[in-house]
């Protein structure tokens, strides 16, 4: 009844596991961080996490594509500005779309300019003297912010100008996106410029905000000018009669390196400079956000209007698809059918995420459980409630922390599903540890065992069924919480969701939701095969009691 050589060859194989591990992702911090010295032929074109931004990166990518031989990665749906410019300054991305006023005053902290001019101008120079950051073309068009209010309440008050908004400010509701409650060209700056003070602010994502609008919940709502949904809602735009809005012109954001390495990016791109105006953006942002459209679709006919490339070709691993036609569209199944390639592939991305996030948890929780072991009781319940308040950071929060150490993409992302997945296991397998049944512990050491030995054919052994539980819950949380991943560019079934909640597209969320949920389940169930072999034989008895 010799069972040590197969406990030892399984912490000889997870130790083993996790060094191999380690080195691969040390290795690929590494190469992340030579920023340098990428690979001489390949673009990473990254954006924001809305429509229009998104919507003019794919363009950008397209555009690259069609003309020259350079591979293209796309890390769409970027968590805002402060993400985006992290990762373009430290070299995770190597262009996205932009706007002037916000590189002036969000950016740079400056006060706004009078004119597109003056801001274009000053935003190049400082940019490229501070980041080696090139402002390239700028695309025709500016998609300023501007509050906005229902026709009728605009009519009933006689409300033309934001300067007529503050009497009745106390009364009022506002909606507004989290990014312009922040930002010093947003929400604060009206307030310090204006005197605007709500009776109430609400925090929306950009479809439900209108749609909160339509319904009569909402009196005050920040737009963009370039907003599709401008020509279908009834909401009149508020004359910014102090001049506060500072002029968005849109333009290419590149990192200098990229353009020396690159000499025909600034040219090709360059070619989009002038090309569109706000009425065009607005109609195309339309076709994004009311009719449902995919972002490869539309920058592939916008580019295709704009005598940019050849003809269209059906393309179903770009952006989020293949757009339905309106037969199509009426059954759920058939979206799935249309998405299998881009679904099988977050699937994959997910999974990925998650695994190595989980076999590093396991790796490290494992050693630090069996040390914690060794501590007198109340020192180690000190130290286990300080590794819980890890649970307590908001992912976001942890993410946007990572970002300037390590980048955006899959690194930064499995460290903090790494991150999230030590307390349970390390709870879990210290409680298991510690309460082995103290009749065959004790009756171990009478027959004579080490401490050592006790350890690994007793203990341990009675503690497989509490480590595994712990696996199991931090299995489930860190596919839950990988879905955030999609916010630093990592990938994984979190891409649909997001584009899904910003577009208010039940189809594109689901097709994200469904296969999380569905892998979570059938994670936990493997894992629980897995419990059930390791666990002592008389521990896999029925509940009825032991066959006889």
């Amino acid at each position: 009844m010799r069972r040590t050589a197969p406990g030892r060859l399984g912490q000889v194989g997870v130790a083993g596991l996790l060094l191999g591990t380690l080195a691969a992702l040390t290795t690929s911090s590494a190469t992340a961080q030579r920023s340098e010295e990428p690979p001489p032929r390949r673009l990473v074109v990254g954006s924001k996490n809305f429509a229009e931004n998104r919507l003019l990166a794919e363009m950008f990518a397209q555009l690259v594509e069609e003309h020259t031989s350079i591979e293209v990665e796309r890390r769409l749906g970027l968590a805002g500005t402060d993400f985006c410019l992290q990762a373009l300054r430290s070299g995770a991305i190597d262009l996205y779309p932009e706007y002037t006023g916000t590189g002036w005053v969000s950016i740079l902290d400056q006060q706004p300019l009078s004119g597109s001019t003056a801001t274009l101008v000053a935003v190049r120079r400082a940019f490229r003297e501070r980041w080696d950051l090139w402002w390239l073309a700028p695309l025709g068009f500016e998609n300023a912010y501007e509050l906005a209010v229902p026709r009728s309440l605009a009519q009933e008050h006689g409300i033309e100008t934001i300067s007529d908004l503050v009497p009745l400010s106390p009364r009022l509701r506002g909606g507004f996106g989290p990014e312009f409650q922040q930002r010093p060209d947003g929400l604060p700056g009206l307030r310090a410029t204006y005197g605007l003070e709500l009776g109430s602010v609400q925090t929306f994502l950009e479809t439900p905000k209108y749609q909160a609008a339509a319904a009569g919940a909402l009196d005050v709502l920040d737009v963009y000018t370039t907003d599709g949904r401008l020509l279908t809602h009834d909401l009149l735009i508020l004359h910014d009669d102090l001049g506060f809005f500072p002029p968005y012109a849109a333009a290419p954001l590149v990192r200098g390196d990229v353009l020396r390495r690159m000499p025909q990016l600034g040219a090709l791109l360059g070619l989009l400079g002038g090309a569109l105006d706000g009425e065009h953006m607005r109609t195309l942002n339309l076709e994004l956000q009311e009719e449902k459209q995919a972002v490869s679709k539309v920058a592939r006919d916008a580019l295709l209007e704009l005598g940019l490339i050849a003809a269209p070709e059906p393309d179903l691993a770009t952006g989020l698809g293949r757009t339905a036609t309106p037969d199509e569209r009426l059954t759920f199944a058939r979206f799935l059918f249309d998405e299998r390639v881009s679904i099988a592939r977050w699937t994959a991305e997910h999974l990925w995420l998650s695994g190595i996030a989980l076999l590093l948890g396991i790796g490290v929780a494992l050693p630090l459980a069996l040390g914690l072991e060794r501590l007198p009781r109340r020192s180690a319940e000190s130290a286990l409630r300080a590794l819980a308040t890890s649970q307590t950071v908001p992912s976001l929060a942890l993410l946007g922390f990572l970002i300037p150490l390590l980048g955006v993409g899959s690194l930064p992302a499995i460290v903090a599903l790494w991150l999230y997945s030590l307390f349970p296991i390390v709870r879990a397998a210290y409680s298991g540890l510690r309460d082995a049944d103290p009749a065959a512990v004790e009756s171990a050491t009478a027959l004579g065992m080490t401490a050592s030995q006790v350890l690994v054919r007793v203990r341990m052994p009675l503690a497989a069924s509490s480590i595994m539980a712990g696996v199991r819950t931090a299995a489930v949380i860190s596919i839950g919480t990988a879905t955030l991943a999609a916010f630093i560019g990592a990938g994984g079934l979190g891409e649909p969701i997001i584009a899904g909640l910003q577009l208010v597209d039940t189809r594109r969320i689901l097709s994200g939701a469904i296969p999380a949920a569905l892998l979570a389940i059938a994670v936990d169930l493997l894992l629980g095969v897995v419990e059930r072999r390791l666990a002592p034989p008389a521990q896999r008895a029925p509940a009825g009691g032991a066959q006889r």
